[in-house]
């Protein structure tokens, strides 16, 4: 008996090297410049964003992203950073007839808003071919999305990726959830939550931001969350609580985790993002989850103390389980 990225298998199947397709959107970001009224053009996306730092954390390790892009030269400029960054792209599609979608930061003391440019973006088709999507994620260890994936998607599309994920997890393959509330993307607060409770029962391992879940499924604690997300099928549920303390349920071992670094916080971009990368680095390599939780809270401290969604990281400051 061994594990992998925590979830009880049979078999001497060795973990050191590991295979990961994440499902979701890249979009042309803008980030304010320190000059008022100047912005960074660059890439990036939930689900993209977990997977860049991932590879940041284990480039061994095969990382491989599943969307749509379009025709156009800003999208040959996305696939070519995420080439740049080791990132498989031989499966995501080219839409002669959409974009990429845009958005742009706004920040406020740390914290940050968005204005999405996305209505016509390529990538709210991924769900639109059963084929591409099955062979995206066949024979891969962890397959991740999030809330937002489910958001971009029509009915006919969210039920075809569910299903497919469905069929995955039932091959053996560990399926990882984000629930990444954002209830614009959505015809409704119900709708929305529905959809998410949905992609819960066909997923592994769930990690939910406790302030979102409290909002709109009116959890009074971090325990009511988890405890919702094990009825739905769930077998692991890290709950996130800024820089609060992270409470866990991973298959039936409990705790709670404090973190100890704390950073001054320039931008929380990307800092639920880069935690799950953290996460699943370490659990990927040892299945140990009080260690992935703690250097998936060091990661996205980094994270939020520089400005942008992708900041390098410094990995001797990390406590990784391995050298990389």
């Amino acid at each position: 008996m061994t594990t992998a990225f925590g979830k009880p298998v049979v078999g001497d199947d060795a973990l050191a090297m590991c295979r990961v397709t994440t499902i979701g959107e890249c979009m042309v970001e803008l980030a304010p410049e320190h000059q008022a009224g100047l912005f960074q053009q660059g890439f990036a996306g939930d689900t993209f964003n977990t997977l860049w730092y991932l590879k940041s954390l284990r480039p061994d390790w095969t990382g491989r992203y599943f969307t749509r892009v379009g025709d156009d030269a800003i999208s040959a400029q996305m696939l070519e950073m995420m080439v740049s960054a080791g990132i498989d792209v031989d499966h995501i599609a080219r839409d002669p007839l959409r974009s990429v979608g845009l958005y742009l930061i706004s920040l406020n003391q740390g914290e940050r808003s968005f204005t999405y440019w996305r209505n016509q973006s390529a990538a709210r088709q991924l769900g639109a071919d059963r084929a591409a999507l099955k062979r995206a994620v066949e024979g891969m260890d962890l397959i991740y999305l999030s809330g937002i994936t489910l958001g971009i998607l029509d009915d006919a599309g969210r039920a075809t990726l569910l299903d497919v994920l469905r069929q995955a997890r039932a091959a053996g393959a560990t399926i990882a959830f984000d629930s990444n509330l954002r209830v614009r993307l959505w015809p409704s607060e119900d709708a929305m939550c529905t959809a998410i409770m949905q992609a819960a029962a066909v997923s592994d391992i769930v990690l939910p931001s406790y302030d979102d879940e409290a909002d709109f499924f009116g959890d009074a604690d971090p325990q009511v969350t988890i405890d919702r997300y094990l009825r739905a099928g769930a077998g692991s549920v890290i709950v996130k609580n800024g820089a609060g303390s992270v409470h866990y349920n991973h298959f039936g071992a409990t705790g709670v985790v404090i973190p100890k670094v704390q950073s001054e916080i320039v931008d929380t971009t990307s800092a639920g993002d880069s935690f799950n990368a953290g996460f699943f680095a370490e659990m990927g390599r040892s299945g140990d989850v009080e260690a992935a939780i703690r250097l998936a809270c060091e990661v996205a401290h980094q994270v939020i103390a520089r400005r942008g969604a992708l900041v390098p990281l410094d990995l001797d400051k990390l406590s990784l389980g391995a050298s990389v």
